[in-house]
């Protein structure tokens, strides 16, 4: 690959080399999504991507994005990824971390939106609205288990745990984990089982199958579906019954609790709201 003192003065083919070397360094703990996502992203960055970029560069490269500040963030999470490998022990340049240029960039602000989450009885009537026993069995596995799509698209049937109700799966980072489920959701997988040849697998469907499905449900109950929106409403159901936040981070897979709070920030609202509202009212 191409000497350091090259600079501003790599090639496009050498810039792409230095991506790929990225991206194979990540790959085993990334999503396909995920792997599309930065080589778009480093693709539009290709002006910024380099030995020798300082970090005013790439200030003014994220500032002058021409898209919302979700946009300019997603540019730089992206930037920061790679030039955080870049500049360590993995990409063998032998490049000083006190100097990486993204150090010196300020991450664009977004706003703290409360996102949806569904409440029990929303997530009874989408089940009860699933069309067939595994959307039913899918439903009601998301809302028990807060599980990613790709962790639930891909279960293997001899990873689950019947009497503990526990199911293995593989976690962002390529990490291993434990899924809970109840009572319900057993039921609904047990019938799904004796309808479907499962040859090792859970499903007949894939990732695109299980969004295809949810987007069917958003349709017909006019309900927010999606695998993030269902792993709101099991980290915001738990909070509501008394569970603590390291808890939910454990159950649902969570490498912090910071996460656990962000996707529970409704919940910690509407316990303050009572509490205020019982004084002033």
């Amino acid at each position: 690959m191409c000497a350091r003192n090259q600079g501003h003065e790599l090639s496009n083919n050498v810039k792409q080399q230095l991506v790929d070397a990225f991206i194979l360094s990540r790959r085993q703990g990334l999503s396909t999504r995920s792997i599309k996502n930065y080589r778009l992203y480093l693709r539009l960055a290709t002006d910024v991507v380099g030995l020798n970029v300082t970090g005013q560069e790439l200030q003014r490269f994220v500032d002058s994005r021409q898209c919302t500040l979700g946009g300019k963030h997603a540019y730089y999470r992206c930037l920061h990824a790679f030039y955080c490998w870049l500049f360590s022990s993995k990409s063998g340049f032998g490049l000083d971390a006190q100097q990486n240029p993204i150090l010196a960039v300020e991450a664009p602000k977004v706003d703290k939106k409360i996102l949806p989450s569904l409440t029990p009885e929303q997530v009874d009537c989408v089940i009860d609205k699933a069309r067939c026993v595994r959307d039913k069995a899918i439903i009601s596995l998301f809302a028990d288990s807060g599980l990613r799509l790709s962790e639930l698209a891909n279960i293997c049937t001899h990873n689950i745990d019947w009497q503990q109700r526990l199911i293995k799966v593989k976690c962002k980072g390529n990490k291993e984990g434990l899924a809970v489920f109840g009572q319900r959701t057993e039921t609904l997988l047990k019938q799904w089982l004796t309808q479907y040849n499962a040859n090792g697998r859970l499903w007949d469907v894939n990732t695109n199958g299980v969004n295809t499905v949810l987007r069917r449900l958003m349709h017909d109950t006019g309900l927010p579906c999606n695998a993030h929106t269902f792993r709101r409403t099991f980290a915001s159901i738990l909070a509501k019954r008394g569970i603590d936040s390291l808890h939910i981070m454990r159950l649902g897979r969570w490498e912090s609790i910071s996460m656990v709070e962000r996707y529970t920030r409704s919940v910690k609202f509407e316990d303050s709201l009572k509490l205020y509202s019982a004084i002033v009212n």
